[in-house]
């Protein structure tokens, strides 16, 4: 049996601007409980305050209300964008979130990604990248020791901080990072030694850079004294499924438009941009490029084996970016598609019930043949008994 590799989901949300707000974050529950009835491992929720369409402005809250709705699966920020707040209030709701939930969150940070989130407070791109590294030493400080701490810089003045309350998951809660292309996430990932959240993946920029990733993570976290676990690594990446190719198609004919008119046209994001003028277009590229897999299980399969090849040694999670390509009910059935016939091929589950078929196939004729000889001595037995009576 292989080592298990964990599924999730990586929701920012994207909803089409314009539609009941209150309906889409409700689906965005239900897809949540969906997951766990299904089996998944992990969802990350995203933080975003414009544009339209990531429409959770808290991902502690929508982690709340999802936890009251599940058994198992674990909840992470996708991110909290550190720059945005004061490093002091996201550890300690953090930490309340670790109690409340009885060790079921994760803690996943960035810069903020969204410049249009920024502005709105006064920041220059060009600042979130540092106040992300400030704040998440003074965060981790924090998190793993008793000892105050102070701390000031432009945007925070922290004197004598400690957390109220001590962390309920022993030693800490899953920690990660966010990376997409440069080596800013896995330097920061390596210095403190949390896991790793490479988002887009599957983009040109971020597949080319895996193998680099963790080059540069295992080499910080050896210059600081830090240990990394390629477990905690987790990539994330596009599809949807269903029975044929044809109805994956027709699938996303209800949603792919809208999301790659965000990619192209509305978010200040370079590193997703995506081709296509139409949906012929937009399915080609996202099949032929590698960028994700429109179509059956198989291909949601290759595409994961094809980033285990290029991340040079494994990961731990593979979380689907959920992208609202098709409508409400063909989502879900991707995602049961995959729980069904994606998940058990990397988590070692189908060998066992594949290879118990192939022996009892084997094995078949020759116990076929014994049965009905079983059978036919019954019946000459209990035509004797019937003969001995008369």
């Amino acid at each position: 049996m292989q080592n298990r590799l964990r599924f999730g989901i990586f929701l920012a949300p994207f909803h089409k601007p314009g539609i009941n707000p209150t309906l889409a974050l409700e689906n965005d529950l239900e897809l949540i409980q969906h997951l766990d009835r299904c089996g998944y491992d992990e969802a990350w929720i995203g933080e975003h305050h414009s544009a339209g369409s990531e429409i959770i402005a808290s991902p502690e809250i929508f982690i709340m209300a999802a936890a009251e709705r599940t058994r198992h699966i674990r909840l992470g920020t996708g991110v909290v964008s550190l720059s945005y707040h004061n490093p002091l209030w996201v550890a300690e709701r953090i930490v309340q979130l670790d109690h409340l939930t009885r060790g079921r969150v994760m803690l996943g940070v960035g810069p903020g990604a969204l410049p249009t989130d920024a502005r709105m407070i006064g920041l220059d791109p060009s600042q979130t990248r540092g106040l992300l590294e400030d704040s998440l030493g003074v965060i981790m400080h924090l998190l793993q020791s008793d000892e105050p701490i102070s701390f000031s810089n432009d945007r925070w003045d922290l004197r004598d901080a400690r957390l109220h309350l001590r962390p309920y998951s022993s030693p800490l809660f899953d920690v990660a990072t966010a990376a997409v292309a440069s080596p800013a996430g896995p330097r920061l990932a390596g210095r403190h030694g949390t896991g790793m959240l490479s988002i887009g993946a599957t983009s040109a920029a971020g597949f080319d850079a895996l193998a680099l990733h963790w080059d540069v993570i295992e080499a910080e976290a050896r210059a600081h004294g830090k240990a990394v676990d390629r477990s905690k690594w987790r990539l994330v990446g596009l599809v949807h499924i269903a029975d044929t190719m044809d109805q994956a198609y027709r699938d996303v004919e209800y949603g792919i438009e809208q999301w790659f008119h965000y990619f192209q046209a509305v978010a200040a994001f370079p590193q997703m941009a995506v081709p296509g003028n139409n949906v012929k277009e937009m399915i080609e590229f996202v099949n032929e490029s590698g960028f994700g897999a429109i179509g059956t299980p198989d291909m949601a399969i290759a595409q994961i084996d094809r980033l285990m090849k290029q991340s040079n040694g494994g990961f731990g999670a593979y979380l689907m970016l959920a992208h609202n390509w098709a409508d409400p009910a063909a989502t879900l059935k991707s995602y049961e598609l995959i729980a069904r016939d994606v998940m058990p091929h990397f988590q070692g589950h189908h060998m066992a019930t594949m290879g118990a078929a192939a022996r009892a196939e084997k094995l078949r004729p020759d116990l076929a043949d014994q049965h009905a000889k079983a059978v036919e001595a019954m019946q000459a037995r209990y035509a004797d008994e019937v003969a001995a009576r008369a």
